[in-house]
């Protein structure tokens, strides 16, 4: 164990975190608000390419929500770590329904009547972009909200299980989105998402509120800013974690191009693709709900290293798979290996963090690893025009396995962390 890392009781109790009814409420709205964003996401992913037949506009999809949150990421730490989170949180969900809303008047027959298909994937992309500016603030804030519900002796069982539940809302909204717009088509398919929306509202309204630390709310906003980024970059453990993440999304992308297999080389339709989609979640799932019961007890920093190492194989796999179910399988077994690669970075995160910057450390955090969803999005929309579909998923699996090496040799205090 690393000899600056605070000696920490972590519980042996599979469900300590779950018995706290603040923390539940937290994991339930949580529950719903993902698994809407995550129908959402496969249903532009879908709608984009099937108004425009271009995987490159698939990765437009990513660099329209990537810029704003990227560009807002450091301000929003501030914001977050000064504000009533819960406030936060409620506005964030809020205003995500303002956009489905708006997606969902884009779907109208009026709109497909009057307007061009490249003029609704312009509208489509504009959307996005202001959904990128609401997760900024959003995504972080759950995060910073979870050291004030649970003890501290409880954080590594909490940071399991709300991964647990971020996981499960995301297979089922990814599974749901696709048979979804089978079955209802993409109106259909947005009056979901906004009710799920509003369901995730009235949950949250559930939790008490969560005030600013007082020695935050008194700094100036770059002063702030410049701590939080002084802090991730001075934990080494944090920093390698972030970066090992970041580049290992960034080029290992493959569920970005889904629609393309799923329409264009396995010719399995919505329904196929949504199932498709979820597969990574899937084995996230199945393998972070292991961890609860069976939690990592050593070298958890050499265990995430080959974690990210396999999962890079398992995207190569993917990439030359023809046949559904080798498909399937190859992306599940990914996402089992990326659920040890979650539960060990976000334990880190909340276990190395002091309580009066979590929402500036998980904002930076935001900016390494969830941005890299969109930026590895994106890449992958351009290696695909450039170098075709498959050879660019073969190349992100590949350059995967590249990153690990190099972190390996690079960042040998990961490599030894334990907790």
């Amino acid at each position: 164990m690393d000899s600056n890392s605070p000696v920490i009781q972590i519980t042996n109790d599979p469900f300590a975190a779950v018995r706290i009814p603040e923390f539940k409420n937290l994991m339930l709205g949580r529950f719903t608000f993902i698994m809407a964003l995550r129908m959402m996401g496969t249903l532009v992913a879908w709608w984009v390419y099937e108004l425009t037949g271009d995987p490159f506009a698939i990765g437009l999809v990513g660099l329209s929500e990537v810029i704003p949150a990227l560009s807002m990421a450091l301000y929003a730490g501030h914001v977050i770590d000064k504000s009533e989170k819960r406030k936060l949180v409620l506005r964030g969900v809020l205003f995500y329904f303002l956009a489905a809303a708006v997606l969902l008047f884009f779907s109208t027959s009026y709109i497909g009547t009057h307007f061009s298909n490249h003029t609704i994937a312009i509208g489509i992309y504009a959307v996005i972009f202001c959904t990128g500016i609401i997760r900024a603030f959003t995504g972080p804030t759950f995060s910073a909200m979870l050291a004030s519900i649970v003890p501290r002796q409880y954080l590594q069982n909490a940071t399991t299980w709300n991964q647990g539940s971020w996981l499960s809302a995301s297979v089922t909204g990814h599974a749901m989105g696709g048979f979804l717009i089978w079955k209802l088509g993409i109106t259909g398919t947005l009056i979901t998402v906004c009710s799920l929306l509003v369901i995730g509202f009235a949950v949250l309204m559930q939790l008490k509120p969560k005030p600013p630390m007082a020695q935050t709310s008194e700094k100036k906003t770059w002063e702030s800013v410049k701590e939080g980024l002084r802090f991730v970059f001075k934990t080494k453990e944090i920093l390698a974690a972030f970066s090992l993440d970041m580049f290992a999304v960034l080029f290992g992308g493959a569920v970005a191009m889904v629609p393309v297999f799923a329409k264009d080389i396995l010719k399995i339709g919505p329904l196929g693709f949504g199932w498709l989609n979820a597969a990574i979640d899937i084995g996230s799932i199945f393998i972070v709900i292991l961890l609860a019961f069976f939690p990592l007890k050593k070298a958890q920093g050499k265990k995430l290293m080959l974690a990210v190492a396999g999962f890079g194989i398992c995207i190569i796999l993917f990439a030359l798979s023809k046949w559904f179910f080798l498909s399937f399988a190859a992306l599940m077994i990914a996402g089992m290996l990326d659920g040890v690669s979650v539960v060990v970075r976000g334990t880190v995160m909340q276990l190395k963090t002091p309580d009066h910057m979590r929402g500036r450390v998980s904002s930076v955090g935001s900016m390494f690893i969830n941005s890299s969803n969109e930026l590895g999005q994106f890449e992958s929309g351009v290696a695909a025009k450039l170098m075709g579909v498959v050879p660019s998923v073969v190349f992100g699996g590949c350059m995967t396995l590249v990153i690990v090496i190099i972190t390996w040799f690079k960042a040998p205090t990961l490599r030894k962390f334990e907790y």
